[in-house]
């Protein structure tokens, strides 16, 4: 992972959160501007998974569980288009909320990932799980 790369998802993905939170208190229904958003999320999480493929291959992999790594990322994944699946059907203020428990929980998964990434196998114990690295 690129440290620059995830603290801007995390900060995208919170911001993404608080707006799509204020906006549902407010009333509003979701928007082009709320779903939108939440798509720019998922474009930063099909970029990570470029980032990723590219670094693991290029350098070390995760001193944590690479199995748990994928895991996060491949969640992180569905997390948006099924929220914005469930904005499209239900046009309630209650959808942008939705939207933002994604948005925030997709800056959990990532901080989580990086935590996977960076920290988790520090001491040496926690052998990558997919053999590469």
């Amino acid at each position: 992972m690129i440290d620059w790369f995830t603290w801007t998802q995390i900060i995208v993905s919170c911001g993404v959160g608080v707006l799509c939170l204020v906006l549902g208190l407010v009333g509003r229904a979701p928007s082009d501007l709320t779903l939108g958003c939440l798509a720019l999320v998922e474009l930063l999480l099909v970029a990570q998974i470029v980032v990723t493929v590219v670094v693991w291959n290029t350098g070390p992999g995760p001193t944590g569980s690479g199995v748990e790594f994928v895991g996060y990322l491949v969640t992180a994944l569905i997390i948006p288009p099924a929220a914005v699946f469930w904005g499209l059907i239900e046009r309630t203020k209650w959808s942008n909320v939705v939207l933002a428990i994604a948005a925030l929980t997709i800056a959990v998964m990532i901080w989580r990932m990086d935590q996977i990434w960076f920290l988790q196998g520090a001491t040496g114990l926690a052998p990558t799980a997919l053999g590469v690295g």
